[in-house]
């Protein structure tokens, strides 16, 4: 179960520097992240980071999708994690 947590901890973390790193990349007109890596990375996971990230850069907050999907990435993972531990507490 230790190891699930750091994995939270570590797609979480990368999600939210990955929003920023891509907000940077914005205001250079340098090459960008694509929007499927945020939203994959949102969906392994990462959806409190990829929110956190959203709001503290102020990045694709004007974006309907970003502002309906992230949050859907949260409950996903929230139900899964939930699933999980409970597979995990029977056996």
């Amino acid at each position: 179960m230790k190891y699930v947590y750091i994995y939270i901890g570590i797609i979480n973390m990368l999600t939210f520097l990955i929003f920023g790193i891509d907000k940077y990349k914005a205001k250079k007109d340098y090459s960008r992240v694509s929007e499927k890596a945020l939203f994959f990375l949102c969906f392994i996971g990462g959806g409190i980071g990829g929110f956190i990230g959203m709001y503290t850069f102020r990045h694709k907050t004007r974006k309907w999708y970003f502002n309906l999907l992230v949050p859907i990435s949260i409950v996903t993972a929230v139900y899964s994690w939930y699933h999980f531990y409970k597979v995990l507490m029977n056996n």
